[in-house]
């Protein structure tokens, strides 16, 4: 994912619509999803080149430290961002707090979840700052609010970022093989190498979350900016 890219440089100039104030918050959303959609297939464009032999891409795993506040919610967010991207996830837990996360698939496809997970946190970390309950639920704690508001963020990421990759599966232009198969297949193998590794290990029981949060973070996370290049640009402003 270099600066130079044809792909990202067009997600840049679509957010940077999105971003201006003068356009609708509709407009917006246009925007956003026009740059989501680019995304993905920037994603299938990398599994058709590897496939084709035009490039190189291996299965590996990246491990991503996880901070408290709510380490299991933003964990939950790197899950829901990963998994639409063809990537298993593996939490290490000590306790209730999640210490880091391993994140397990094909590189190009862990360069994305990166680059996604990291802007999506910064964004929702900055909004959770703000968010507070509306009073309907006398006593609800400020904690089980933003618990339930970062599931729905990340019900919404993952409901928009599963879509966007099926849609760009759809519209591939053919190769050698199809881009449906290509990746079924990439899917299978990363799903039989993380079960090879990590297949003793038993799932975790379901979470309760109490709150009354989610629908807000639901819609927080439908307007969240999915440019990978977001990260990149704020790296650079801040050297």
């Amino acid at each position: 994912m270099t600066e130079s890219d044809p792909q990202l440089e067009r997600i840049r100039k679509l957010l940077a619509k999105a971003e201006d104030p003068a356009v609708t918050e509709a407009e917006a959303e246009a925007y956003n999803k026009k740059a989501a959609e680019l995304v993905a297939r920037y994603g299938i464009d990398q599994a058709m080149l590897a496939d084709s032999g035009a490039s190189t891409d291996e299965i590996g795993t990246l491990k991503i430290p996880m901070n408290d506040p709510y380490s299991r919610d933003k964990a939950s967010l790197l899950t829901s961002v990963a998994y639409p991207l063809r990537c298993r996830t593996l939490l290490h837990r000590y306790g209730q707090k999640v210490e880091s996360v391993t994140v397990f698939g094909y590189r190009s496809d862990i360069g994305r979840v990166e680059l996604l997970f990291t802007s999506l946190l910064l964004q929702a970390s900055t909004q959770l700052t703000r968010v507070r309950p509306d009073g309907f639920f006398p006593g609800e704690s400020l904690a089980a609010y933003r618990r339930t508001w970062l599931h729905g963020f990340a019900r919404a990421v993952h409901e928009r970022l599963s879509h966007a990759e099926q849609e760009a599966v759809r519209t591939a232009a053919p190769g050698a093989r199809s881009a449906e198969l290509v990746v079924r297949d990439r899917s299978q193998l990363v799903q039989h190498a993380f079960d090879s590794e990590y297949g003793d290990l038993r799932s975790a029981a379901p979470r309760r979350l109490s709150g009354s949060g989610y629908l807000d973070g639901h819609d927080a996370g439908t307007r969240a900016n999915l440019d990978p290049s977001a990260l990149t640009r704020r790296l650079k402003a801040l050297r």
